[in-house]
C-alpha cells in the first residue's frame, strides 16, 4: 500500500498524516506542491491541514492552483482514493474534487479543542471501522471550517449517505452540522477534524485510527 502526502508552504499537519498512515502500514511518499505528478503506483493522496500559502485570497484557493493539483484532480478521476483534512478539506472544495465550500466560522473565532462527531455512514473506505451512530472524540483546529452547500446539494449529499460525519455540537455553523463528507464514488472523503491527531495514545485518544486501519484493510493488495 502506498499514499503520498502533499506538502504546500504552510502545511503544518503533513508529517502528522504521514505518521498515521505509516502505522497503518502504508508506505508514505512526500509530494512537493510544486511537481507536477504523483509517485507510481499511489493508492492514496493525502492532502493535510494547516494554513496553505498563508490562507491569502481564500482558504485552499491558492494551493488549488498548484502543479500537483492538477494530478490529484486526474487522481480522484481515475477512482483513486484520497482524504483532504482540515486545510486539505478546503482544497480538495476548491480543486472541484468535493462539493461546496469552507466558510470563516460563525463565531469568527479560531477553534481547537477535541470535539465530538456521529458518524453518519460506515459504506466507504474511510469510516467502515465505526458504526453508523458511533460517537468519537476527534480534535478540530481552523478558522474557516463553517461548511456550505446550496440546498439541492445539500439535499443530495444527504440523499447519497454521503455525508461522513457530523458534530454533536456544531461549532462553527456548518449547514446541516456537517464535519465530513464523501465523494460521488465515495472514495474522496473532506474532512475538518483532524483525524491524525487522534491516532496515537500519547495524543490523547486514538479515535481517528480505525478511519488509517479501514483504508489500509481495504488497499490491501488480494
Amino acid at each position: 500500500m502506498r499514499a503520498a502526502v502533499i506538502v504546500f508552504p504552510g502545511s503544518n499537519c503533513d508529517r502528522d498524516l504521514a505518521v498515521a498512515f505509516e502505522q497503518a502500514g502504508f508506505q508514505v511518499d512526500m509530494v512537493w506542491h510544486k511537481d507536477a505528478a504523483l509517485p507510481e503506483g499511489v493508492d492514496i493522496v493525502g492532502v493535510p491541514g494547516g494554513f496553505s500559502y498563508g490562507d491569502y485570497l481564500r482558504c485552499g484557493a491558492i494551493a488549488a492552483q498548484s502543479p500537483i493539483c492538477k494530478a490529484v484532480v486526474d487522481h480522484t478521476k481515475r477512482g483513486g482514493y484520497a482524504v483532504g483534512v482540515c486545510n486539505g478539506f478546503q482544497i480538495l472544495t476548491e480543486t472541484g474534487i468535493l462539493p461546496g465550500a469552507l466558510l470563516r466560522n460563525a463565531g469568527l473565532k479560531y477553534i481547537c479543542r477535541t470535539i465530538g462527531l456521529k458518524v453518519e455512514t460506515s459504506d466507504s473506505a474511510f469510516t467502515e471501522g465505526y458504526n453508523a451512530g458511533d460517537v468519537i472524540g476527534i480534535p478540530i483546529a481552523h478558522h474557516d471550517g463553517n461548511y456550505f452547500a446550496d440546498d439541492a446539494t445539500l439535499a443530495k449529499l444527504q440523499d447519497q449517505d454521503r455525508v461522513a460525519f457530523t458534530y454533536t455540537e456544531n461549532p462553527n455553523g456548518s449547514v446541516g452540522d456537517i464535519a465530513g463528507i464523501l465523494s460521488e464514488n465515495r472514495r474522496v472523503l473532506g474532512m475538518m477534524p483532524h483525524p491524525e491527531r487522534a491516532a496515537d495514545d500519547g495524543h490523547g485518544g486514538t479515535d481517528g485510527t480505525a478511519l488509517f486501519r479501514a483504508l489500509s484493510g481495504i488497499l490491501t493488495p488480494a
